[in-house]
């Protein structure tokens, strides 16, 4: 079956967890006993309802707050598709986490609460999900039991979320009025808004079409192993392991690996499965070649004619993770696909407002969940294409040599 990746994402106390809490119950994806754990602590707590997001607030410090901190990720099934949900958090200081959450996913679920509409956290959210190219956007107006089934009040809220998106480079975007709490247009229909004609949030989940969301067109797939086994049974075999990035794999193919620059053709294509006749992506595959030229992790094997750029100055939009501020001239490791190198932050160019879009061309560094667009420089040369092109081969993570830690995570927007 197909897997959808979503996120959620919105301001704090929309009714993010509630609402994966109550697509897991009412598609029957919850163990008895993770139901009865859950009826447990509501009652403890004294709600005279059950709580459905804790099934995702897993953190003593999340049931303690009522707020989501860390990425929960859930999954789950039904027939026609399997789903991997991200909870992501709606805080503003967590935002890093949402930027986390939803960068690998195929749909986002931006939810608004009807009594406040929407606030600057929707926004913000809203320009993360454009600016990481998630495909498709579900805008889901909840609580819509806390004002009356109201059809003004969900329509002026799409307006205004409708104008806002046309702003940014969101191609695909529903609405959906819901209540979380009570299950209305979550599973099925609801009957309390006989007014909207459209499908339920699992329904469209179901229904909407990701697989042309994927680079089909430009081959590529970055080596992340070298399989050598050491038995005399095969001497002779090597193979290259890694998930492909991008485009159509077949036996027989003409390819070049890059940096080297050397050509062959692929001998063979193989899976933990056995032989297959093609790859694609996000397949996990190991390719054999015809000719025995050196590869290593970190190397790429793309089309003759269609290729990365071979880049060692690059311009990007960086998301940063870390209290510490970046600014020029800071020294980090880079990590994309499955190549890692030093860079050096060469400038700033600016930091967008992610409310008003503007851009402040005066800033001097980045700071902790701030966006911006960065010259970078690195030691040895990326393989990349822009982010808009590709989001596997146009993302990369920003790393302190020192500690370890993630700073910041960024999409190329161009390469030289």
């Amino acid at each position: 079956m197909e897997l959808l990746r979503l996120a959620t994402a919105g301001s704090v106390d929309d009714g993010k967890s509630t609402m994966i809490g109550r697509l897991l119950h009412d598609s029957k994806s919850i163990f008895t006993d993770q139901l009865e754990s859950v009826e447990r602590t509501s009652r403890e707590r004294g709600d005279d309802y059950t709580d459905l997001a804790l099934l995702t607030d897993g953190l003593r410090a999340e049931r303690e707050q009522g707020i989501t901190i860390d990425v929960a990720y859930r999954y789950f099934a039904t027939p026609r598709r399997k789903f991997i949900i991200a909870d992501t958090p709606g805080h503003i200081q967590y935002t890093r986490n949402m930027v986390t959450g939803a960068s690998t996913t195929n749909l986002a679920v931006v939810l608004i609460d009807a009594r406040k509409g929407i606030v600057e956290q929707s926004r913000r959210h809203a320009f993360i999900v454009s600016l990481l190219r998630v495909p498709h956007l579900v805008l889901a107006v909840n609580k819509m039991d806390l004002v009356d089934w109201s059809q003004e009040v969900f329509e002026k809220i799409a307006d205004e979320f409708t104008n806002f998106a046309a702003k940014l480079e969101i191609a695909d975007l529903t609405t959906i009025p819901i209540s979380a709490l009570h299950g209305d247009n979550i599973v099925t229909r609801s009957e309390r808004m006989p007014w909207y004609e459209g499908p339920s949030l699992l329904h469209h989940l179901e229904h909407v079409h990701i697989a042309s969301d994927r680079n089909l067109v430009d081959v590529r797939f970055p080596v992340q192993y070298v399989i050598r086994p050491q038995s005399h049974r095969h001497v002779d075999y090597r193979g290259y392991a890694g998930q492909v990035a991008g485009g159509v794999l077949k036996p027989g193919d003409q390819v070049v690996v890059l940096p080297s620059g050397f050509s062959t053709k692929i001998a063979a294509i193989a899976t933990a499965d056995g032989p297959v006749d093609e790859a694609f992506p996000p397949m996990s595959v190991t390719i054999r070649l015809e000719d025995e030229i050196d590869v290593s992790r970190g190397d790429m094997i793309c089309r003759p004619h269609n290729q990365p750029a071979v880049a060692q100055h690059t311009g990007a939009l960086v998301c940063l993770r870390t209290d510490k501020p970046l600014p020029p001239g800071a020294k980090l490791g880079l990590k994309h696909t499955t190549r890692r190198v030093r860079t050096l932050v060469k400038g700033l160019q600016y930091r967008l407002d992610v409310n008003t879009l503007h851009r402040d061309e005066d800033a001097s560094e980045l700071g902790l969940n701030e966006i911006g667009r960065v010259r970078l420089r690195t030691t040895a040369p990326v393989l990349a294409d822009e982010y808009r092109r590709n989001r596997t081969t146009g993302g990369f993570i920003l790393i302190d040599e020192t500690t370890n830690h993630t700073v910041g995570a960024g999409m190329i927007t161009g390469a030289s």
